[in-house]
């Protein structure tokens, strides 16, 4: 009974002094401090669990679980040893011409594929830059986005990044091009995610969600705009309370914002530069016109509403020289020329022309201006070729439709493919419509997506696989 009364009171002590070394240390220490963690302000190279994850060269998946990189995949794709160059929405000049010198597969030969992968449902397509290809992929499973860089030569992975975001499918999921350069490479999620990667690494640089630090609205069947990079900045188009904003390419911090006085939305339509009168602009078709913001600064150059589209507003403006800008869509818009014109020290546009729908309008590309002439499809599914007055020059006929598939320029010569991945060649030619050949290469529905030329390479997609074929032998 003792020994237990003189258990009890040694327990005792020992409590109380370990209250009073507790105390002491709580008083003695600094105070603590917490900082809010805000979105985009996290420049660490290693994304948490939460954020994405990487898996790179390395085979180390970059996480913040626990798993040993023994364990992880490891990617075994190898850059190609090519330099043609694609890498953006619609090449490295923007004009959806390739310039690359090759000599193209012979007439009827058909095309090679050097390689193929199933990919998440959409019409995402690729960048090239470097002996790689860049796409924003889907994975349901993970319902995750999946930025992925793969081999050109081959096509297997070198490395991909996943972050979090729940998307139901709606006609399609993904449907934006990355913009590539050396050192970065930066994407427009579904959902209006902007991640910036460094492109040879997949090492996160930054992000910015348009919805919550803007009030972007997402658009119907989600994201469509594809990022800009102009210099060190990439220029992005949320809608909301900025119509447009520049964003560091290496911090993301913001550079401007441009004011946004009449509530325009995003669309799916993406940003063109151009110069006028020795200004630089940047061009975008917002839900409620068309304006044009200065890249020095973000000011509101000029804008008109006399340009809308009810439904979806998917093909960029595109540039014809002297102040001209071109404008197509789908939904009955048909076709517009503006022209801009300096009067008083203020930007006017001005309408040269319309032409209806039954003329020409462009549901889903973006026409091409080469050699002085305008080539696209129309609502009818015909190619057609305008002059720079809008006087039809030619058309494909009955006999040739295309629906909503891709178009681009190489070698004189215009790729274009149709809904159900029948790739035909024709001569961009002004004076008539000369098909060269026509060639099955996808099996699938809704190849949509553009169209990437590089080192003789073409990358295309329909809704569920992604093909690169050899167009020709690089010179």
């Amino acid at each position: 009974m003792r020994g237990s009364v003189l258990g009890k009171i040694v327990s005792a002590c020992f409590a109380v002094a370990g209250i009073a070394a507790l105390w002491l240390w709580l008083v003695s220490r600094p105070p603590m401090t917490f900082e809010e963690r805000v979105p985009g302000q996290d420049k660490s190279g290693a994304a948490s669990a939460s954020e994405g994850s990487r898996t790179g060269p390395e085979g180390a998946l970059i996480t913040s679980g626990d798993i040993p990189p023994s364990l992880q995949p490891r990617p075994d794709g190898l850059p190609a040893d090519l330099r043609g160059a694609w890498p953006c929405f619609r090449g490295k000049d923007l004009d959806n011409i390739c310039k690359d010198n090759f000599t193209p597969v012979p007439k009827g030969g058909g095309f090679a594929e050097l390689w193929s992968l199933d990919v998440g449902e959409g019409f995402a397509g690729a960048a090239v830059l470097n002996g790689r290809a860049y796409m924003l992929d889907y994975d349901r499973e993970k319902k995750a986005d999946v930025l992925r860089c793969l081999s050109l030569a081959e096509g297997k992975e070198i490395w991909s990044y996943t972050y979090p975001d729940n998307v139901k499918r709606n006609h399609g999921m993904s449907r934006t091009i990355p913009y590539v350069t050396d050192k970065c490479v930066v994407s427009i999620g579904p959902k209006c995610q902007v991640t910036c990667l460094n492109s040879m690494t997949g090492e996160k640089k930054w992000s910015l969600d348009l919805v919550n630090a803007y009030n972007a609205e997402v658009p119907p069947w989600y994201a469509g705009q594809c990022p800009l990079i102009d210099g060190d900045r990439v220029i992005l188009a949320p809608g909301g309370s900025a119509l447009m904003i520049a964003v560091d390419s290496e911090t993301g911090e913001t550079v401007w914002e441009s004011p946004n006085p009449n509530n325009w939305k995003m669309t799916h339509s993406s940003i063109t530069p151009m110069d006028f009168h020795g200004q630089r602009m940047y061009v975008y078709c917002a839900s409620g016109g068309v304006a044009g913001v200065s890249a020095k600064d973000g000011s509101i150059l000029w804008d008109t509403p006399e340009w809308t589209i009810r439904m979806a507003n998917i093909p960029a403006p595109l540039p014809i020289g002297d102040g001209r800008i071109f404008l197509s869509g789908g939904y009955q818009a048909g076709s517009m020329m503006i022209k801009l014109e300096e009067k008083a020290g203020h930007i006017v546009p001005a309408i040269l022309f319309r032409l209806k729908p039954e003329r020409f309008g462009s549901p889903q590309h973006t026409p091409i201006l080469y050699n002085g002439y305008i080539y696209g499809v129309r609502p009818d599914g015909m190619l057609v070729c305008l002059d720079l007055d809008g006087n039809e020059k030619w058309n494909s006929a009955s006999a040739y439709k295309f629906g909503l598939g891709p178009y681009t320029i190489a070698g004189s010569m215009i790729y274009a493919m149709d809904d159900n991945g029948l790739l035909s060649r024709v001569e961009a030619r002004p004076d008539e419509f000369r098909l060269w050949d026509q060639t099955k290469v996808l099996q699938g529905s809704d190849s949509w997506a553009p169209i990437a030329v590089a080192s003789g390479r073409l990358i295309l997609r329909d809704l569920t696989r992604m093909v690169c074929l050899r167009a020709g032998t690089p010179e």
